[in-house]
């Protein structure tokens, strides 16, 4: 599993409050290097997230390209039934 950047940085957050609170010194120390940690991974999550949404956005716009392609395709074809078949049809078996 990913953490979400969001996550990370509510992680890193707790770490910080545990190391001001703390009257231990191990515990301060391990906390304040904890929160680094979270810091880290709250820059790469922020990176993964946004690769994510661009590659989204790219799907999402060829998909419309395609679709404007048939359409197109269908519009200037001589036959005015292409494209019109119901193609999820054509998977169903048939009955005999």
């Amino acid at each position: 599993m990913e953490p979400s950047a969001d996550l990370c940085r509510i992680q890193e957050a707790f770490q910080r409050g545990r190391a001001e609170n703390s009257p231990l010194g191990n515990v301060r120390s391990i906390a304040q290097k904890a929160a680094a940690a979270w810091a880290a991974e709250a820059v790469f999550a922020a990176d993964r997230d946004r690769r994510r949404d661009s590659r989204i956005v790219r799907a999402a716009e060829a998909e419309r390209q395609r679709l404007a392609g048939e359409r197109l395709d269908r519009e200037i074809s001589e036959n005015p039934d292409r494209g019109r078949a119901d193609r999820a049809g054509w998977l169903q078996p048939v009955a005999g």
